[in-house]
């Protein structure tokens, strides 16, 4: 603490500058577990996966560990280009001394953007845009991540349970199917989900539901 005191308190206004843009840096770093949810793939990817687990009634199977894991490697798998472009566009020149941190940061937005844009429904971005004010971008560059990231939140999250729910149809059918069955043979207090839970496992194990379900994710990027 001291030494950090130190280094702003000191004449040299070039260290203090530089120990600005660390101090930038590094609230960056703190925040990119939300830049990686809010700003990706994985909020979709996540929800989905979520819905599939609710629509098949497994409780805690699979795991949200699992669940986690497997939307991080297909959040890499989908964002690899833009990531990669991000690299060569600002974090190597960067590391060569070849730009500045803001120039960087600059570089490093538009490949995010770009992404986020293309998945981005008008009406979500303008209803950001119309609240700050602001009058219409002439390209993707002009547009603040302040607006463009909740807009494109919220977008994810529509198309999320758009997705879930027609994972949820087939299943239902199978709870209403199971219900009827056993109302019509007096069972009433037996559970219909107690049997109807092998059933929609072994569906989904049929069709084999999580390449389906993996596709169609991958395809909807």
């Amino acid at each position: 603490m001291t030494d950090l005191m130190e280094v702003f308190s000191g004449n040299d206004a070039s260290t203090v500058s530089t120990s600005v843009q660390l101090l930038l840096l590094l609230t960056v770093f703190s925040l990119a577990p939300a830049i990686l949810i809010l700003m990706t793939s994985f909020t979709r990817i996540i929800i989905v996966l979520s819905f599939v687990r609710t629509s098949l009634a497994t409780q805690q199977m699979p795991p949200n560990q699992v669940l986690i894991g497997l939307s991080l490697f297909l959040t890499f798998f989908i964002m690899a280009p833009t990531f990669s472009e991000v690299n060569e566009q600002a974090l190597q020149p960067l590391f060569n001394e070849e730009i500045t941190l803001d120039e960087a940061y600059e570089l490093a937005a538009l490949p995010m953007k770009e992404f986020m844009s293309k998945h981005t429904r008008q009406k979500d971005l303008a209803l950001f845009m119309d609240y700050s004010g602001m009058e219409r971008p002439e390209s993707i560059e002009d547009i603040p991540l302040t607006v463009l990231v909740p807009a494109f939140a919220i977008s994810e999250l529509k198309t999320a349970f758009q997705i879930g729910f027609m994972i949820f149809i087939p299943f239902l059918v199978i709870d209403m199917v199971v219900a009827s069955v056993l109302m019509s043979m007096g069972m009433m207090m037996l559970p219909p989900v107690m049997i109807s839970l092998p059933f929609k496992i072994l569906l989904f194990v049929l069709v084999d539901g999580w390449y389906i379900v993996v596709k169609s994710l991958l395809q909807t990027f």
